[in-house]
C-alpha cells in the first residue's frame, strides 16, 4: 500500500512538472511566430541597391512600381530557428505592349551579402506570352544560432531579397510592371538547434550608422549623409533570440523527470518490506 502511494504521488507530481514544462515551451514558440504585422506601414515602393533596400517585417506585403530592367531590393531579418520564405508577384502590362516574354527572377543574400540557395519553390520563370503576372517564391533553409566559418549556413540578421527581369530583349525595357513581396516564416524549433550562437546578428550597417553618429558634430558635408548610406538594420519585433532558447530545453527537462520518475519507481519495487519476521532482531 505504501508503495502504491508513493508511485502515485510521484506519478501525479511527475505529470504536473511535465504539463508545466511543456505549457512553457508552447508559450516561447508562440511568441516567435511571426504573424501578420498588417500592411499599414508595409512599403509601398523598393530600393535599387543593397544600400538602399526597402526595409520590410515579416508578415508584410510590400509593393512597388518598376519598369523592366530595374532591379528591385526589399529586406528582412530572420532570427535563429525560422525558416524564412519569401514569395513576389509580377504584374505585367497588357500583352499586346510586350511582344515577347521575360524571365523573372528572384535571389536572397544573407546579411555577409552571400547568396543563399532555396530548399523548394520556384525562384525564376519566364511569362507566357498571354501572361498577366509571375508568380516566384523561394524557402530558405533553417536559420542557425551559429555555424563554421567556411560554411555558407543561413544565420541570424539582415536578409535581402532581389527582384530584376533575368532575360530582356530590346522590346521589353522599359515597360512598367507592379511588384508585391511578402516575407512569411515558420519555427522550426530544437530540430535545427546548435550548440553556440553568435556574438551580434550579422546586421550590416551598425558600424557605419554609430561611425555616422560620433561624427555628427563635425561637418555633415564630410560625413556624406552617412546615415542615409547606412544599411538596413531592421530586427524582429521581439527582438534577436540568439538561439538561448528551443523546444530541446522543454524535451531535456521533461527527459529528466521521467529518469527521475523511473529512479523513485525502481527504488520501491526493489528495496523490499523491510527485515523478515524469522530474524529476530539485533541480527
Amino acid at each position: 500500500m505504501r508503495t502504491t502511494k508513493l508511485l502515485a504521488t510521484a506519478g501525479l507530481l511527475g505529470a504536473s512538472a511535465l504539463t508545466a514544462l511543456l505549457g512553457a515551451g508552447t508559450a516561447f514558440a508562440g511568441s516567435g511566430d511571426s504573424g501578420s504585422s498588417g500592411d499599414d506601414k508595409a512599403p509601398t515602393e523598393a530600393g535599387t541597391s543593397f544600400r538602399t533596400a526597402q526595409e520590410v517585417e515579416q508578415g508584410q506585403r510590400a509593393t512597388a512600381g518598376a519598369s523592366t530592367g530595374d532591379y528591385l531590393y526589399w529586406s528582412f531579418p530572420a532570427d535563429a530557428g525560422q525558416r524564412p520564405t519569401v514569395k513576389a508577384t509580377v504584374k505585367l502590362p497588357d500583352s499586346a505592349a510586350r511582344p515577347s516574354g521575360a524571365t523573372w527572377r528572384i535571389d536572397v543574400y544573407d546579411g555577409l551579402r552571400r547568396r543563399q540557395s532555396c530548399m523548394y519553390g520556384t525562384q525564376s520563370r519566364a511569362a507566357a506570352a498571354d501572361a498577366t503576372s509571375v508568380d516566384l517564391s523561394c524557402t530558405l533553409r533553417t536559420v542557425r544560432a551559429w555555424s563554421e566559418q567556411w560554411a555558407n549556413d543561413p544565420l541570424p540578421g539582415t536578409y535581402y531579397v532581389r527582384l530584376t527581369a533575368a532575360t530582356l530583349t530590346p522590346s521589353d525595357q522599359g515597360l512598367p510592371v507592379s511588384a508585391e513581396v511578402e516575407v512569411t516564416s515558420k519555427e522550426v524549433g530544437g530540430s535545427s538547434a546548435v550548440d553556440g550562437s553568435l556574438a551580434a546578428p550579422l546586421v550590416p550597417g551598425s558600424t557605419t550608422e554609430e561611425a555616422a553618429a560620433a561624427s555628427d558634430d563635425t561637418s555633415d558635408e564630410e560625413n556624406g549623409s552617412s546615415t542615409d548610406q547606412a544599411l538596413a538594420k531592421g530586427e524582429p519585433e521581439d527582438g534577436w533570440s540568439s538561439g538561448w532558447w528551443s523546444d530541446r530545453w522543454v524535451w531535456t527537462a521533461a527527459g529528466g523527470v521521467l529518469a527521475a520518475l523511473a529512479g523513485i519507481g525502481g527504488y520501491a519495487l526493489t528495496r523490499g518490506t523491510g527485515r523478515p519476521s524469522r530474524i529476530p532482531p539485533g541480527m
